[in-house]
């Protein structure tokens, strides 16, 4: 798997807010780190550790004050803002933890509207949200607006709409905070299978019975990434989570 170039690439990436001293916050600090085709990594840490900001850093939506960010082998830095977004929309699903759809658009509109920006056409577009629905289970909810929906309803169209078209980096923020655990396991399994056929994933999660099934963990502290763990490490953060039992 290494012998191949990574999906997402960060290069002693930080980055600090606040423009005095006084208010300085050092979110992240030299973080390196590769995710390559096929693999899913968790990120684990305290809160305020630097996971979303590790997040918005690698999917374009924030830049680093020091080092670089590249998907594919493009660095996000040295792209104008067309282009970045152009790379945003076919490369990068991002799940956010507020959900962050549309409200005045319905679950298939929602997850269509990407490649409709792409240049799909409505009819193509909405076959492919159809399908990403399918994959999720929830092909019922494709004409409800999100204040028809639950909120763990709300989150699986966001993680529809992630996963639309080929998306070669999936970043997820919590991605099963709204779900019952039957649903967050379904929802897991569909991620994993992404990995399996080719994408790479970086998913934030506190839970550890989530993170087993990724294949490295790495774990943040103040911003630093101090750990990081192999697939037999995560499975072993499962039986201690679940006491042995699946």
């Amino acid at each position: 798997m290494t012998d191949r170039q990574p999906v997402l690439r960060l290069d002693r990436v930080s980055r600090t807010y606040g423009r005095s001293s006084a208010a300085e916050v050092n979110a992240l600090r030299e973080v390196d780190l590769q995710v390559h085709p096929g693999e899913f990594v968790a990120v684990m840490g305290p809160s305020g550790s630097g996971k979303s900001t590790l997040l918005t850093l690698a999917g374009g939506l924030d830049t680093p004050t020091e080092g670089r960010v590249l998907v594919e082998g493009r660095e996000l830095g040295g792209l104008s803002r067309r282009r970045l977004a152009e790379v945003r929309r076919r490369s990068v699903g991002y799940v956010f933890q507020d959900y962050n759809l549309i409200p005045a658009l319905t679950a298939a509109e929602n997850i269509a509207l990407p490649r409709e920006l792409d240049g799909r056409s409505t009819r193509a577009a909405r076959k492919e949200a159809m399908a990403a629905l399918a994959e999720l289970g929830i092909e019922e909810l494709a004409d409800r607006f999100p204040d028809e929906m639950s909120g763990g309803q709300q989150q699986r169209v966001a993680i529809a709409r992630a996963l639309i078209g080929e998306r070669r980096l999936v970043l997820a923020d919590e991605p099963t905070g709204a779900l019952d655990s039957n649903t967050g396991e379904a929802v897991l399994a569909v991620l994993r299978a992404r990995c399996d056929a080719g994408a790479a994933a970086m998913m934030v999660t506190h839970e550890a019975r989530h993170a087993a099934w990724a294949d490295r963990v790495v774990f943040l502290r103040d911003g630093r990434m101090v750990d990081e763990t192999g697939q037999q490490q995560a499975e072993s953060l499962l039986l201690g989570a679940t006491g042995g039992e699946r």
